[in-house]
């Protein structure tokens, strides 16, 4: 069954307050979350999050949780055509809820990219996931004009599995000592969505211009 493609966000022209210096102001604003690039002011809030959620994230991801660390991953997406850094934000509190990225960005005739994900203890497990990691993925395609998007999940991260199935995303293969976190060799379930299978993304009530 083919799914309707996307319909872009209607844009409204407003200034976004804080911008980064040199970067393109934009935002994707869904019912709960606000979706928007990393910037170097973020630091000491992600920083602090980071390190209260790190029980939460285990084994699953390794989020930088010092000053250095958080420096040396916002600068591997100092080109934005390789990949993209982004946090979700709450609206109701401003606070951040998690970040995602989409890495690994490939032109051509493959227009693809993968997407990683992770929530902060404060808001996870409230929806504001679901609908930030969606808006993600839709910022994918509608943005950057990718048509696939592939997500890695480790087998018995059960949050993390039932929110790309959520999203719409087909389970494609299993690819034993896949990735390297911690130092460790991880086991991965293969998921990935296409433009084309869209119907069950969140949608943007607007898009936020410069």
């Amino acid at each position: 069954m083919v799914r309707p493609a996307p319909k872009p966000c209607r844009q409204r022209p407003v200034q976004d307050k804080t911008p980064a210096k040199g970067a393109r102001a934009e935002a994707f604003v869904g019912s709960r979350v606000l979706l928007r690039r990393l910037r170097a002011a973020d630091e000491e809030e992600f920083v602090h999050l980071a390190k209260q959620s790190a029980d939460l994230h285990g084994r699953w991801v390794r989020t930088p949780t010092d000053s250095e660390g958080f420096r040396d991953y916002l600068g591997r997406f100092a080109d934005p055509t390789v990949g993209e850094a982004l946090l979700i934000k709450r609206r109701d509190t401003g606070a951040i809820a998690g970040h995602a990225t989409l890495t690994g960005i490939v032109r051509g005739p493959y227009e693809r990219a993968v997407l990683g994900f992770a929530a902060f203890a404060p808001s996870a497990g409230q929806g504001f996931m679901t609908e930030g990691v969606g808006l993600t993925v839709f910022y994918a395609f509608d943005q950057l004009g990718l048509h696939r998007v592939e997500a890695d999940v480790q087998p018995g991260n059960e949050p993390s599995r039932r929110l790309v199935q959520r999203l719409g995303f087909r389970r494609e293969g299993f690819s034993p000592d896949f990735i390297n976190i911690g130092g460790i060799w991880r086991d991965h379930e293969r998921w990935a969505i296409t433009a084309d299978m869209t119907a069950d993304l969140p949608r943007c009530t607007s898009r936020i211009l410069p």
